[in-house]
């Protein structure tokens, strides 16, 4: 996934090291970077691969996870300088144009709340003249009551005009909202990638192996059931969805596509990894989760995952692949001892 939508280890040369020694560690940093991108593009050529970029990236972050922690801090410290934040900005543009919709949704409500208030003021006069007019000696009153009520029938006229302007603006904004929401590939409420992309990425992958004949995998990831049905309300269901969300974002690859998949379902879309390393890194993502603290209110809470997996081929539809991992998670959730099942296509 990329470096854009998660968090960075930073590494810092101490400010009480001298010029020389700062040089000294920059070479170091560069030599180190230059004998680790040798090792990857060797296991490129061992595996038979073309050594294309993307390859090279996945090749990058996958020896990356079994070299030390100072040398992969070194390592994305470097990477740090040359990040690409196309993702950021599309995320940012999406959430301007959202933020945009919800204001004119704003100015419409205020709209409608003017005219409600004005057609009151219409009764509330028709009212009181009404009252007046049972009176003789308020001729002159009535009067200008009468007056004031055509203003208030201009300016009524006036409004109900503006609001089917306002009206018309605000269905043509929607419309264009709308579109602009059936391209995007960020799901604002869980901050990571939603359906569409996921999707996308799975048909990409596919085509990818057909011609490369490599092995990659999905895992889909819930809260388990029996959490699931003590969580009390669907406020602390999403509460738990969006630590859950972050705990994902947290433990994955660069290469890896963390998504929600919708209703609570998220998803990993883990390349150039097979079942038995997808069976690792359930493990490991499992073994992050229970042991992270969640309070609700007062109380804190273990949380726990159930995730599917399976294999992604060509030889399967988009939705084949996702519906065989998502019966791996029944298989987890109908079995207490587990929390992670394997579910293949046959």
């Amino acid at each position: 996934m990329s470096g854009s939508l998660k968090s960075k280890n930073r590494h810092a040369v101490s400010g009480g090291k001298s010029a020389a020694a700062e040089k000294s560690y920059a070479n170091e940093a560069v030599s180190d970077l230059e004998l680790y991108s040798n090792e990857v593009l060797n296991s490129l050529i061992a595996d038979n691969l073309p050594p294309t970029p993307n390859n090279f990236s996945l090749y990058f972050d996958r020896l990356l996870e079994d070299k030390s922690e100072n040398f992969r801090k070194q390592i994305l410290s470097i990477l740090e300088l040359e990040e690409s934040n196309d993702d950021e900005n599309t995320i940012i543009l999406e959430q301007s144009l959202k933020q945009g919709f919800s204001t004119i949704k704003s100015i419409l409500t205020v709209t409608a709340s003017l005219y409600k208030n004005m057609s009151l003021m219409s009764k509330i006069l028709e009212k009181r003249k009404s009252e007046l007019g049972e009176h003789k000696d308020v001729d002159v009153a009535i009067g200008v009551i009468s007056v004031l009520e055509n203003d208030v029938d201009k300016l009524s006229t006036i409004v109900k005009k503006q609001s089917t302007q306002m009206k018309t603006i605000y269905e043509d904004t929607a419309k264009i909202i709308k579109s602009v929401d059936n391209e995007t590939i960020f799901d604002n409420k869980y901050g990571v990638y939603n359906k569409r992309y996921l999707i996308t990425k799975i048909e990409q992958e596919q085509e990818l192996i057909k011609e490369f004949k490599h092995k990659s995998s999905l895992i889909m990831i819930e809260l388990a059931k029996d959490l699931l049905e003590t969580a009390g309300s669907q406020k602390a269901v999403a509460l738990m969805n969006g630590a859950i969300a972050r705990l994902l974002l947290k433990t994955s690859r660069r290469s890896d596509t963390v998504a929600h998949y919708g209703n609570g379902t998220f998803s990993m879309l883990l390349k150039h990894t097979d079942i038995e390393s997808a069976k690792k890194a359930s493990e490991r993502l499992c073994y992050l989760v229970s042991n992270s603290n969640f309070f609700l209110a007062d109380r804190e809470i273990q949380l726990k995952i159930s995730i599917g997996i399976t294999d992604i081929t060509c030889t399967s539809t988009d939705s084949e692949i996702i519906v065989s991992a998502m019966d791996g998670i029944k298989k987890a959730d109908a079995d207490s001892t587990i929390d992670y099942s394997v579910s293949l296509r046959k």
